[in-house]
C-alpha cells in the first residue's frame, strides 16, 4: 500500500501542474477561434498581422495589405486583437 501512495502524489502533482492549466488555455484558445468574426485584426501562429475579411467553417480570410489576401485555418490563429472603438492616441480633454 505504501509503495502506491508515492505513484498517486506524483500523478495528482502533474495534473495540477501541468495537465490542467493546459487544458484551460486550450478551451480558452477554443473560444476565442470561434469568436473571431469580419472586421477583427488579427495575428496568425507565423507572427503575420492582418483583418479579417470572411469567416468560413474552419477557415478565415485575412488581409494582410491591400489587395492582399490570404487564406489561413482557424486553428493558427494566436491572438485575435479586436478593433477599438477609440484610437490608442486619444486622450479625454475636458
Amino acid at each position: 500500500m505504501f509503495q502506491i501512495v508515492p505513484f498517486i502524489a506524483i500523478f495528482a502533482i502533474f495534473y495540477f501542474l501541468l495537465i490542467r492549466p493546459q487544458q484551460k488555455r486550450m478551451k480558452a484558445h477554443r473560444e476565442m477561434i470561434s469568436s473571431v468574426k469580419r472586421g477583427d485584426t488579427v495575428v496568425t501562429a507565423g507572427g503575420l498581422i492582418g483583418k479579417v475579411t470572411r469567416v468560413q467553417d474552419d477557415e478565415v480570410q485575412v488581409e494582410l495589405a491591400e489587395n492582399v489576401r490570404v487564406r489561413a485555418v482557424k486553428s493558427t490563429l494566436a491572438d485575435i486583437r479586436t478593433k477599438s472603438d477609440t484610437p490608442a492616441n486619444d486622450t479625454d480633454k475636458k
